[in-house]
């Protein structure tokens, strides 16, 4: 199934079916590990090298609960892999089920990505589970240090955790081509205010809407999502032609809008959104961020009144505050945007988070007396 492996990555979604930030991060950094593959799953099973020199096997993905994937093939594939290290990605209910299987004790290390927010009744149900693997952990991984001091589940493992901060790889992105460019201007113009990621209920999207519903800047809203539906109709309703949903986007075809926009939009308003990617894009593209304070890594990566603007959450008057700010006022936001782009190259490489992971995979191994 697998070459012979040091780690393995596993989680519920990956690429090439799902291509949110937590997959992007996964990516970054198991492809910069030798050794290293992902185990996950899919609707349609599949063993692939990505981009020719990861390995990724999919099992079948069965049904879905409360955004937890649930396939049984995952226990075999687990139990039959030789990593020496496993390294799961958290929420994943059905993935601390999989390690308690068929993890065979192998060395774990566990990122923590979010709290538990919506699903209360379903995390009561889970709340054994969850204490159990996450006090099996050799090491617990925060994003932020924001996220650790706010998180009511870290502080009972804090001697074990570690913050490590996410992390994307410039090299990764394509150069947009001239007629992407001009596609995207023509589509979309120049100056807009611009919304990039999964449209899912913790992204604050309605909040975004009531703030730019008619206001003179255009407001482009890139990516699909269960949301989708929902907030295409409360666009229409209020007329407000001047929001527009461009869909999912390629990578190519994200980094065109970021060249083309104002300002990054993230106006997610509930803790589910623990660091937010999208806005390290925003800095790596030297862009204005505006995101609300949730008590996560959003607020370590956008420092508000230096790299953009930090508002209350689920208030859109706030939200249309900051971005009128920006609109009105171009020098402010381009000299946002360059201490963004220096706070990127400073704390939010994939270099840098690699490296960082790579030590924390050597200690743990040593630890374990486990040896080449």
């Amino acid at each position: 199934m697998f070459p012979e492996l040091q780690i393995l990555h596993c989680y519920r979604t990956f690429y090439p079916e799902s291509q949110g930030g937590l997959e992007q991060v996964i990516l970054e950094v198991a492809q910069k590990t030798d050794k290293c593959g992902v185990l996950t799953l899919a609707d349609t099973p599949a063993n692939l090298n990505l981009n020719g020199r990861l390995p990724v096997v999919a099992k079948k993905r069965w049904f879905s609960i409360a955004s937890c994937c649930i396939g049984p093939g995952f226990f075999g594939a687990l139990y039959r892999s030789k990593a020496k290290l496993l390294h799961f990605h958290f929420p994943w209910p059905f993935g601390d089920l999989a390690y308690f299987v068929a993890g065979k004790s192998r060395p774990l290390v566990v990122t923590y990505h979010s709290d538990i927010v919506r699903q209360r009744l379903l995390g009561a149900i889970y709340w054994p589970l969850m204490r159990w693997f996450l006090a099996r952990a050799d090491r617990i991984v925060a994003t932020s240090y924001n996220y650790l001091e706010s998180s009511p589940v870290l502080a009972a493992y804090k001697d074990k955790v570690k913050v490590i901060p996410l992390g994307v790889s410039e090299d990764g992105y394509p150069e947009p081509s001239d007629k992407t460019m001009k596609s995207l201007e023509l589509q979309f113009g120049r100056d807009f205010m611009l919304f990039v990621g999964v449209l899912r209920y913790y992204k604050g999207l309605e909040f975004l809407i009531r703030a730019a519903a008619n206001q003179p800047y255009r407001v482009v809203i890139a990516g699909k999502g269960p949301e989708a539906s929902r907030l295409k109709s409360r666009v229409d309703k209020l007329g407000a032609s001047n929001i527009c949903f461009a869909g999912f986007v390629s990578d190519e075809e994200k980094v065109a809008l970021m060249k083309l926009c104002r300002a990054v939009v993230f106006p997610s308003h509930l803790r589910s959104e623990a660091f937010g990617v999208t806005l390290i894009e925003g800095l790596m593209n030297s862009k204005p961020l505006i995101s609300c304070e949730i008590g996560t890594g959003t607020s370590f990566v956008n420092q508000d009144g230096v790299t953009g603007h930090v508002v209350r959450p689920a208030d859109h008057l706030a939200l249309r505050e900051a971005m009128d700010d920006l609109w009105s006022d171009a020098v402010k936001a381009e000299e946002m945007g360059c201490a963004g782009r220096s706070r990127y190259e400073r704390l939010f490489t994939a270099d840098k988070m690699a490296e960082a992971y790579h030590q924390l995979y050597r200690e743990v191994l040593l630890e374990r007396g486990v040896v080449d």
